[in-house]
């Protein structure tokens, strides 16, 4: 029988794992405890044939994404340094807030938050190219320009972020995941000694996806005209959905082609910029990864 597909990310303090149709969480309590939250993971018919269509799929599974995770987010961070005691004062917070106003007002401060940070990220190296048109004057020294700019933003803010101690162990435990994902595409046991021997980095990881998104972009926007200024400005953020679909697709043909000689180096990019949003975890953290992926195998 085929394996599924697992997918996965980090949280405050744990890690969630997700199949087709569940979703799982385990976060470790300050009292060491280790507490789940658990979810279907509905799916609608439309939502289903436009997850088939090339190119479309690729931004209805980012959105889609976007809003489960933040429900697991929200559970984790509701929970961070709270004592377990204080769980039912949780509770009543959110009925008097009105639970459900207060996830519907989640999943759209994480949508917005990611629509404005894709406006920011594609806007901001395009108005520092400019700067410099009237030295760099061809179409491709712009192309290549804006595109260097986009990198040394990327690299630079994740760098910076992970200083903090917080994004640091919530890369500790994106580590985790992608050790506990490839024990189990190795067929080995999922135990702490067998995870911790596995590698950090994995093909499908959305790290990879941005950095595609960047090179995936300076290809596209080769094609598109980037004078005058404003007709620049306006073809990449009609771009962005484009650059999205096209990325999304070739991170599923790295996939593909990782085992294959030569091609596989198609992902090494990618898993180049994993060394900076993963980190090592610790044999606690892996220990929380592998309780969240046992769990979501048993549901499912």
């Amino acid at each position: 029988m085929d394996k599924p597909t697992i997918g996965g990310q980090a949280v405050v303090e744990g890690v969630m794992f997700q199949t087709k149709n569940r979703m799982v969480t385990a976060i470790r309590r300050n009292n060491d405890e280790i507490e789940y939250f658990e979810m279907e993971r509905p799916e609608k018919k439309w939502v289903k044939n436009l997850k088939k269509v090339p190119l479309l799929r690729g931004n209805v599974a980012i959105l889609e994404s976007s809003i489960y995770g933040m429900k697991h987010l929200d559970f984790a961070t509701d929970r961070y340094e709270r004592d377990p005691e204080d769980d039912v004062n949780i509770e009543q917070e959110k009925q008097a807030a009105n639970s459900t106003k207060v996830v519907l007002s989640t999943i759209i401060v994480g949508i917005l938050s990611f629509i404005i940070g894709k406006f920011l990220f594609t806007l901001i190296p395009v108005f520092i190219a400019e700067v410099f048109s009237g030295t760099v004057t061809s179409h491709f020294g712009q192309v290549l320009l804006e595109s260097v700019f986009k990198l040394i933003l990327l690299l630079g803010y994740i760098y910076v972020i992970s200083m903090t101690p917080m994004v640091k162990r919530l890369f500790q435990y994106h580590g985790a995941e992608h050790k506990v994902i490839n024990t189990f595409e190795n067929d080995q046991d999922l135990t702490v000694e067998n995870v911790q021997r596995q590698s950090r980095l994995h093909y499908r990881c959305g790290s990879s996806f941005i950095l595609f998104t960047v090179l995936v972009g300076f290809v596209v926007y080769m094609f598109v005209p980037v004078e005058p200024f404003y007709v620049r400005i306006l073809n990449r953020i009609a771009l962005i959905p484009v650059v999205i679909g096209l990325s999304f697709e070739f991170l599923q043909l790295t996939n593909k082609l990782r085992d294959i000689p030569v091609l596989k180096w198609l992902g090494i990019p990618g898993l180049l910029l994993q060394y900076l949003t993963t980190k090592q975890p610790d044999d606690t953290q892996v220990e929380v990864a592998v309780h969240s992926f046992n769990k979501l195998l048993r549901r499912d």
